[in-house]
């Protein structure tokens, strides 16, 4: 076992001692169904037996445990669970009748790192903050969040190529750095990281052919390459000799089990002028979406930022900023260091009264915002029924279809999230909502119907 890892089961092996301190018996009972996996960057990662375990020890002791874990440490921990009825080694022993020895008290020291000359360089271009233990996870972004978790190497199952998909500034590049400072500190020496825009691949392999330089670019991105990260991989549309040596390069990495992550701000199958072969390779892995924070997500985020950013912000002033700002993280994030400066300047503390200030002429400027209800009245008005119509459990064919309509337009026009959705309509589970907004997003191609009526809403929506 690595130094590293022996700290880190130091570290949690400690934090469950102190944490069965309260109910050894109960302890013993619950973590009988509980395995320790890793603990790094950040992110615990433990099997459990069943679902049921799962969720007891979620409720009853993943709360004190964590705390444990960062009064020892100072991590701030999130959790990945992994499902399985074979455990190794568990925590507990069920039935055990004396508690086990806590450990030493731990000492943080690090080990020398391999001589330079020995070590791969880190990755070019990768944020030192965007780890995963700076990532805040929601409804909205736990499946990406696990699977980046994942393809890291930090537990459950690796999906290869790992597909990245959501709007503009809400997690996609942070998760793709987090996993290659993951990769990067867990392999001895280093590991040969390439993570790059497809925008910066194509004037590579632009420049690769003009300088007759075809078997160094192939070489590095093939050969000398242990985890290919592409960003954006939708500027690759229409370049048809890019999409050529990207295809073959995914072949060679794919047929060696490199891992692959890409991300892109459209599913595979929306991707226009892809080839198709590449389209099929992309949704051949995991296709994880991300989808715009809900409140208590933003909140959460908002609280960690202003941590890293080493300044108080009282919970008020974080839900006030998290109702103000539901674009996207970037934006929220970015309000919120803009706020933090001029605090900085002028002295004056980030409490409610500062930021209503701040923010009054930033809101001023916007046009009028809309909200669900806008939209629901306007398809409603535009297919003659009535606002609750929607939000009834009426499946008749045109109350289905217009209720499908405001679900996509309240997604396109308000960057809502699906579990946001499914309560505006009637209380509806996120992912009635998710087909509901796929099926418009398929039928506004292909039927000119479904286009019209769309159109008609969106003057209507205009002119309001």
């Amino acid at each position: 076992m690595s130094e590293r890892k022996q700290r880190a089961r130091a570290v949690f092996d400690e934090a469950a001692a102190n944490t069965r301190d309260r109910s050894p018996a109960t302890f013993d009972q619950w973590f009988g169904g509980v395995q320790f996996d890793d603990l790094t960057e950040g992110v615990l990662t433990l099997r459990a037996q069943n679902e049921f375990v799962m969720d007891w020890v979620k409720t009853n002791f993943l709360p004190e445990l964590v705390a444990q874990i960062h009064e020892l440490s100072g991590w701030s921990v999130q959790v990945s669970w992994i499902l399985d009825p074979e455990l190794d080694e568990p925590v507990s022993v069920r039935g055990e009748a004396q508690r086990p020895v806590k450990p030493h008290p731990l000492t943080l020291s690090s080990s020398e790192p391999p001589p330079a000359s020995r070590r791969v360089p880190p990755p070019d271009d990768i944020n030192p903050r965007h780890t995963f233990s700076n990532f805040v996870v929601g409804p909205s972004n736990q499946l990406a969040h696990a699977a980046a978790v994942a393809a890291a190497g930090g537990g459950g199952r690796r999906y290869n190529p790992l597909f990245l998909c959501g709007g503009t500034g809400l997690g996609k590049t942070h998760l793709v750095h987090a996993i290659a400072h993951r990769v990067y500190n867990e392999r001895v020496g280093g590991a040969r990281i390439r993570y790059l825009s497809a925008e910066r691949f194509t004037n590579e392999f632009i420049t690769a052919l003009q300088h007759q330089r075809m078997d160094e670019f192939r070489a590095k991105y093939r050969d000398q390459c242990d985890l290919l990260l592409v960003d954006d991989i939708q500027f690759l549309a229409g370049r048809v000799q890019t999409q050529e040596e990207f295809f073959h390069t995914f072949n060679a990495l794919h047929n060696v089990d490199r891992q692959i992550v890409v991300t892109s701000d459209k599913y595979p199958q929306q991707l226009e002028r892809m080839e198709e072969r590449l389209v099929s390779r992309f949704a051949s892995g995991l296709v994880a979406d991300i989808q715009s924070p809900e409140l208590e997500t933003r909140v959460a985020i908002v609280r960690n930022k202003a941590d890293l950013e080493g300044f108080e912000i009282d919970d008020e002033v974080a839900v006030y900023l998290a109702q103000a700002v539901r674009s996207n993280v970037r934006e929220l994030e970015g309000t919120l260091i803009r706020l933090a400066a001029k605090s900085s300047l002028t002295g004056k503390k980030v409490d409610m009264t500062f930021v209503k200030t701040e923010l009054s002429a930033q809101l001023s400027h916007r046009t009028h915002t809309l909200s669900i209800e806008d939209i629901q009245r306007a398809v409603c008005q535009h297919f003659h029924l009535r606002t609750s119509d929607l939000t009834s459990k009426d499946r008749h064919k045109t109350v289905a279809f217009a209720r499908h309509v405001a679900m996509y337009l309240c997604k396109q026009r308000l960057k809502c999230s699906f579990p946001e959705l499914g309560r505006a309509f009637g209380g509806r589970d996120h992912t009635t909502v998710m087909s509901a907004v796929r099926k418009i997003v398929n039928q506004r191609e292909d039927n000119p119907d479904v286009r019209a009526h769309l159109e008609a809403i969106e003057r209507r929506l205009a002119a309001d």
